[in-house]
């Protein structure tokens, strides 16, 4: 085996290259992957559990927290994000390097740079935090992670544009204008599907609607008095008279004939 001399060039040789771009991309990618693998597996094999509501009132698709709460669902996507968090931690203090250098002598600027990479690392920490606490373990821990995570993303975005708004108003570079511009869309794109999952969230926990326009007007006590006419109408010999007071909260319903009460699949 070859012996480097201590402090010789090719000792300090980095081992390994690795464009920022294509780190960014890898790093973007896993959680969607992981994402995408988490919900096909709920569909596939935990439909009923993944859309299960506390309502009674199922889920078309499963929802995030759903997804990635199943097994081996969440093991999956905790390595996904266990992967991309820690290139996102380099990539904050990246960025506070390059805002400093940007507005090193602008006090304003460097304030809002020190900001906006405290609210990158909380964005991190909330992805962390609802990822590893998942919603069926410990609720209200997952549900502190998923708002730490969802408020400090959309403020870091702001700071981000703010900052990239004023480097942009000062630079002549094509490539600043252009990354200003796409993270000014995104912050919309963003902000306005958080918006509209928050209305939704609401909704369905406000009404828990079936989303059904075809659903029955009775109601679901009305559905279990037909059911035990159908039945008595059904037995009826079986049954002794004055049986009905047995139940309650059944109030019998005196159809013209037991023909008119049972429903043609029950013939």
């Amino acid at each position: 085996m070859q012996q480097v001399p201590y402090g010789s060039v090719d000792r300090d040789k980095p081992l390994i290259r690795l464009p920022f771009t294509r780190l960014a991309v890898i790093t973007v990618c896993l959680p969607l992957l992981g994402l995408i693998a988490c919900i096909v597996l709920a569909l596939l094999y935990h439909y009923n559990d993944a859309t299960y509501t506390h309502c009674q009132v199922p889920n078309y698709l499963p929802s995030i927290s759903a997804a990635i709460s199943l097994t081996p669902e969440r093991y999956i996507w905790r390595f996904s994000i266990g992967l991309h968090s820690a290139p996102r931690f380099l990539v904050a203090a990246a960025y506070l390097s390059f805002y400093r250098g940007r507005f090193s002598k602008r006090l304003m600027e460097q304030l809002l740079s020190g900001l906006t990479f405290l609210l990158a690392l909380s964005e991190n920490v909330g992805l962390l935090l609802l990822t590893y606490v998942s919603s069926n373990e410990t609720y209200s821990v997952h549900k502190s992670g998923f708002v730490l995570f969802i408020s400090s993303s959309l403020v870091h975005m702001l700071c981000t544009c703010k900052l990239w708004s004023l480097i942009a108003k000062y630079s002549l570079s094509a490539e600043e204008m252009m990354s200003y511009r796409q993270k000014f869309h995104l912050f919309l794109f963003n902000g306005f599907f958080c918006l509209l999952a928050a209305y939704f969230y609401k909704r369905h926990n406000t009404y828990c609607e079936t989303g059904s326009s075809e659903a029955p007007p009775w109601s679901a006590e009305e559905e279990k008095n037909e059911e035990l006419n159908v039945a008595q109408c059904m037995l009826g010999p079986l049954f002794p008279e004055g049986t009905v007071r047995q139940f309650p909260h059944h109030k019998e319903v005196k159809p013209t004939s037991c023909q008119a009460t049972i429903p043609s699949s029950h013939l």
